[in-house]
């Protein structure tokens, strides 16, 4: 489905220069242009594992601003992201761990990762393709999520790098993996540019009919990791409507307005302004957990469907993407229980997501955008998070 957006909210927002920026393997330290602040990319070989027979390695792009992004094939997960704030700072902007066996242990926290075969939930763990009905794991009880225990966030997938800036990652999920049907072959390729964007191809066939959501977990906070709170970074969201959702989580199967409620982000908006507002919604989700959706458009394109402001960096992460929706998850679920990078601990509410997608439970529910996939047909989309500074 394809989408068009409007824009209100423009910055005239340029890319600063940065020092030199060193990477031995296990920390970089950057002096910008006040005092110097020390950041730390993962050791490699702290990544070098096998694991059911496939290695797991941390891979390093760089574009020329010295601008680096760490990423593990591990679940396709996005590991560090080093960005430059408003005075020259590095900082690491992404939500993780310094190690795989972090990654590995517990429930999945979904830090960076890719997500599939089909992001976000789908009621009871069930839909019906074809007349005939599928039955996945519901371990989002009582509902499915993400994939399942063992879904893209948990495999192990084939990584090729392409220069310096550039990681392709490659998947063959089996007919019945997960409860889904038809063998998916999936490519998802990260690109590093020299704009301080990652963007993140997604390209999948499938020899059964099937269905397919696939989106990127990472876990935001522009102030840096371990700054805490994010409900002071503004943020928009260029949708008029949202999908209200059930007590578990799942669409109701409306559509509403977001004006005159807590989900109206349509201009630069406190993250946690209206956070404690008497709303049915925000008491289900404990806080933002839901899916906004955006005007329909006819072109290609991609448009940039929200965009957030570090209220002490000055770090602007634009969203763009012709999925026709995304979910805004303001880090309700985190409680301080894993230490990340640096030592930091993922404290309540110190992190957020904006996953691109169609809507959840759209198996179940005709009204919404399909995400089903057919033989002969190829499932593409992109998301782009671009960096700048105002």
């Amino acid at each position: 489905m394809k989408i068009q957006l409007k824009t209100p909210w423009l910055y005239a927002a340029c890319l600063l220069s940065l020092g030199a920026c060193t990477n031995s393997g296990t920390k970089q330290t950057t002096t910008g242009k006040s005092d110097s602040l020390e950041v730390a990319i993962p050791a490699k070989e702290s990544f070098e594992k096998t694991m059911d027979g496939k290695k797991t390695d941390l891979f390093i792009l760089k574009n020329k601003n010295n601008v680096q992004a760490a990423i593990t094939n591990y679940g396709g997960r996005l590991v560090s992201l080093i960005m430059p704030d408003k005075n020259g700072k590095m900082l690491d902007v992404v939500n993780g761990f310094d190690n795989v066996d972090d990654y590995t242990k517990g429930g999945d926290t979904y830090f960076g990762a890719t997500i599939g075969r089909y992001g976000n939930r789908i009621a009871k763990g069930k839909f019906t393709l074809d007349a005939k009905e599928y039955t996945l794991a519901t371990n989002n009880s009582p509902n499915h999520l993400h994939g399942g225990p063992g879904g893209f966030s948990r495999v192990i997938w084939d990584a090729k790098p392409i220069g310096e800036n550039q990681l392709e990652l490659n998947y063959v999920s089996k007919d019945g993996e997960e409860g889904y049907p038809g063998n998916l072959t999936v490519k998802v390729t990260y690109t590093l540019t020299d704009d301080n964007e990652i963007k993140i191809d997604y390209l999948a066939t499938t020899d059964k009919k099937t269905v397919l959501n696939l989106t990127n977990h990472s876990f935001f906070n522009l102030n840096g990791i371990g700054s805490g709170s994010i409900n002071e970074h503004l943020l928009q969201i260029n949708a008029d409507s949202y999908t209200p959702v059930d007590s578990t989580l799942i669409p109701t199967g409306k559509i509403e307005k977001v004006a005159g409620t807590p989900f109206d982000f349509t201009k630069p908006t406190a993250i946690g302004s209206r956070i404690d507002d008497d709303n049915v919604q925000l008491k289900y989700g404990k806080g933002y957990d839901h899916n906004f959706v955006h005007a329909m458009k006819k072109s290609a394109g991609l448009d940039v469907i929200a965009t957030a402001v570090g209220d002490k960096s000055g770090i602007v992460m634009e969203v763009l993407t012709n999925e026709p929706g995304v979910q805004f998850y303001g880090g309700n679920f985190l409680d301080g229980s894993h230490s990340l990078k640096q030592g930091f601990k993922d404290n309540f509410r110190t992190a957020f997501c904006l996953e691109t997608q169609h809507f959840p439970d759209s198996p179940n529910q005709t009204a919404f955008p399909s995400t089903v996939l057919s033989p002969g047909d190829t499932y593409k989309t992109t998301t782009v998070y671009k960096f700048s500074v105002k």
